[in-house]
């Protein structure tokens, strides 16, 4: 079966792709994509220059027709970051419209944008790399990760059961197109359901509150903007389902987002190894906090320290453990410095915690090396001190994490940012009022803003140093 099926139904020839200056129907996307795929034939990999817009659009598409993996290369990398990316993959050209990306790339550049019409390649094997993503390289260089044609049908097929996405939607966001939250499921998600897409340039509340879809995509950033502008959030109310994922949707921004739009939004939990492994329904209970049920064909798991299986009770904290048909492939140059990603029983070790409660609902409490913290021999997650400090009148954002201590280890430190100037110890005895006394932070430090990368994920390791 094709990967992108929808792209190939001679009976719906409807706009499939609209971007700010550039719409295209399925008819036209197809044939502007199958002749680029003629160009690739032969090329082993190839990057792209993944603007956030139709050329990428176009580009990707090609890469999959023609069978050829593709590597999405940030327009904002750096020199050090786009040189590791094209230098880790063995990319063989850059395709691109952007002159500049020539000589930013040292490669062969390929043109995206031309007037001939190719004849479409048969189907590539299902088990061939699509695509190879770079990891953000929180723990070193980023890894590239290979993902098979398989692995993305399967997650984007669990998903359009799990939030009834059908051809009948308009999926709208202005996620960039190099991670899996932007690409795979806002871009190739609607190419396989023959949803329609409107790509918004950027992720702003005026551009979603004008685009009329029936499907949003948003990182939390975006939907705490979208409840700035009470406006704009209420222009929402028309939508079927309104999807947060990329980082922990904070419980106010999802209580404001129900109460101005209509719609408790769906959050939804994965990776770029995994997909997208965890969701709350479109046709289900939505709670704050919780990333929701294992969607078909993934199981979890929770496991001790040790690799001991723990209780499934809502409460104990364990890292968690998936296993699937959309797992990664493994990545394309393993450096061999890190822990194996498989458990001998080959489930994935994902590097977060979390707990499961006897329903199976999932609360994801973050990263192990982040967000757990061990102080005076308890475990602390940081998304529940996170969630306590956000629910003050002056909090408007707020990361927790351990720093040494000498007597319990880690204490617990929190990182804010407020209107005016709140006393610190204020805001640790508000939290302590909610929590157990030990998962008050002993440290408040109030700051102008925190770290966050392209995806709006607080970059906590820039914390810690």
């Amino acid at each position: 079966m094709r990967l992108l099926r929808a792209l190939h139904d001679p009976a719906d020839d409807e706009r499939a792709v609209a971007t700010p200056g550039t719409t295209l129907s399925r008819h036209d996307l197809l044939g502007r994509a199958a002749a680029l795929a003629a160009e690739l034939r032969g090329v082993p990999m190839a990057a792209v220059h993944a603007v956030p817009g139709a050329p990428t659009v176009v580009a990707v598409t090609a890469g999959l027709l023609a069978g050829v993996p593709i590597v999405p290369v940030p327009p904002d990398a750096g020199d050090v970051e786009r040189a590791h990316i094209l230098r880790d993959s063995g990319a063989a050209v850059m395709l691109s419209d952007d002159p500049e990306a020539a000589g930013q790339s040292g490669l062969p550049v390929v043109p995206v944008s031309g007037p001939g019409r190719g004849t479409v390649p048969a189907e590539p094997d299902a088990g061939a790399p699509a695509l190879v993503l770079y990891t953000s390289g929180t723990t070193g260089a980023p890894k590239g990760v290979v993902l098979s044609r398989r692995a993305i049908a399967a997650g984007l097929d669990a998903l359009a059961e799990a939030w009834q996405w059908t051809a009948g939607d308009t999926l709208v966001h202005g996620l960039p197109l190099y991670h899996v939250h932007g690409l795979v499921l806002g871009v190739l998600g609607a190419l396989r359901t023959g949803s329609r897409l409107v790509h918004t340039g950027r992720p702003t509340p005026q551009a979603y509150a004008q685009a009329g879809g029936s499907l949003y995509f948003g990182v939390p950033t975006v939907w705490s903007r979208v409840c700035a502008a009470s406006q704009e959030a209420r222009a929402l109310r028309g939508a079927r389902l309104l999807v947060s994922g990329s980082a922990p949707l904070p419980v106010p921004v999802f209580d404001d987002l129900a109460a101005l739009t209509g719609h408790a939004p769906v959050e939804r939990y994965g990776m770029t190894e995994t997909l997208i492994t965890v969701s709350a329904r479109a046709d289900g209970e939505r709670r704050a906090g919780h990333v929701g049920l294992p969607v078909a064909g993934v199981e979890t798991r929770l496991a001790g320290d040790s690799g001991e299986p723990l209780t499934a009770d809502g409460a104990t904290i364990g890292q968690l453990e998936v296993r699937g048909a959309t797992l990664f492939d493994g990545y394309l140059r393993p450096d061999g410095t890190a822990a194996a990603p498989l458990t001998a029983d080959g489930w994935f070790r994902t590097g977060d915690v979390a707990t499961i409660g006897a329903d199976g609902w999932h609360r994801i409490v973050g990263r192990a090396s982040t967000d757990l913290i061990k102080t005076g021999g308890y475990r602390v997650g940081a998304g529940e001190v996170e969630d306590a400090l956000l629910a003050h009148p002056a909090v408007r954002e707020a990361a927790v994490i351990g720093t040494p201590h000498p007597d319990l280890g880690e204490q617990v430190t929190a990182f804010v940012v407020a209107d005016g100037r709140p006393d610190p110890g204020e805001l640790a005895a508000f939290v302590a009022a909610r929590l157990a006394a030990h998962k008050r932070p002993r440290v408040v430090r109030l700051v102008a803003e925190l770290p966050r990368n392209a995806m709006g994920k607080v970059q906590k390791a820039r914390l810690k140093a």
